[in-house]
């Protein structure tokens, strides 16, 4: 640990990447949180892997990869959400399609492109210690649009995710806001491709929110809790990976897997001796 600080305070390259671990953090304790409790964990995979397609293609023609991700995201986002709400009988088969052909997508045109190598890998394992100031200045500016558009919109994404009928009946623009809630998991999913690609991007979109929502059933203090929980998973991803000369993506979610296993262990470890006790039996006869 403290040979990590002290690489901490030397080199540019560890500060970055724990910048970019606090930044991703903002988008994916406050998205994840929406795909936890709307269940929606299996088209956000769908947009995750679809990604891929975009960002071959950008490669391909020489542009910035992020911005093919980008792009690529919310036109999956709408698409997986008209395919949610018109035509839930197919829902899986069509996802599962657009997932699978968007990777194919990807991978031809990472053929394609001369000399491809690390550097789309590192989009589908995640490098965060090679982010740059260019790529965090493009990070702040995907959660300046996630936080403003969640603060503006909070009220009417807690009805949608919790009661869509309600919703409806107050008059609200169901499909819109959902087809919006899913871009906002697109650009997530953008910001978390930089921390552990777009792989193993739902383990991180999904756990730390899911921990959160052991502790607590309120929306906002959910989003608080699982933002913290995202940086400390990510901050130890990156100690482990300096300390132990390993990837630091596939450790950030190690460790974001133990963390939900320990408090779901904690959790009915002592739910059970609460029940015990008050039925005075003994927890180890």
């Amino acid at each position: 640990m403290s040979a990590f600080l002290a690489a901490l305070l030397q080199y540019k390259f560890l500060q970055n990447a724990v910048l970019a671990g606090a930044l991703a953090s903002l988008a994916c304790g406050v998205t994840g949180v929406y795909v936890v409790v709307k269940r929606i964990t299996f088209i956000s995979g769908g947009i995750a892997h679809a990604v891929l397609g975009g960002i071959g293609v950008a490669y391909y023609l020489g542009q910035d990869p992020l911005l093919g991700a980008v792009f690529t995201a919310l036109g999956f986002a709408v698409l997986l959400g008209l395919t949610n709400l018109t035509a839930r009988q197919h829902e899986d088969t069509i996802i599962g399609a657009l997932w699978a052909v968007g990777m194919a997508v990807g991978i031809i045109f990472m053929a394609l492109t001369p000399g491809y190598s690390v550097d789309l890998m590192s989009f589908l394992f995640g490098n965060i210690l090679m982010v740059t100031e260019p790529v965090l200045w493009t990070l702040f500016s995907l959660d300046l649009i996630i936080l403003l558009v969640v603060a503006v919109f909070y009220r009417q994404f807690l009805l949608v995710c919790y009661d869509e009928e309600y919703a409806r009946l107050r008059g609200l623009p169901v499909k819109a806001l959902s087809i919006l809630l899913l871009a906002l998991i697109a650009l997530t999913v953008v910001i978390l491709i930089k921390v552990v690609g777009l792989v193993m991007v739902i383990a991180l979109l999904t756990l730390p929110a899911a921990v959160s929502g052991l502790f607590t059933h309120n929306l906002h203090r959910m989003m608080a809790l699982a933002t913290g929980l995202s940086f400390l998973f990510i901050l130890g991803g990156l100690i482990c990976s300096y300390q132990l000369n390993l990837p630091s993506g596939a450790l950030i979610v190690v460790i974001a897997g133990i963390g939900y296993l320990a408090v779901l262990a904690w959790q009915r470890f002592f739910s059970l001796a609460w029940r015990r006790k008050k039925t005075g039996q003994k927890l180890f006869p």
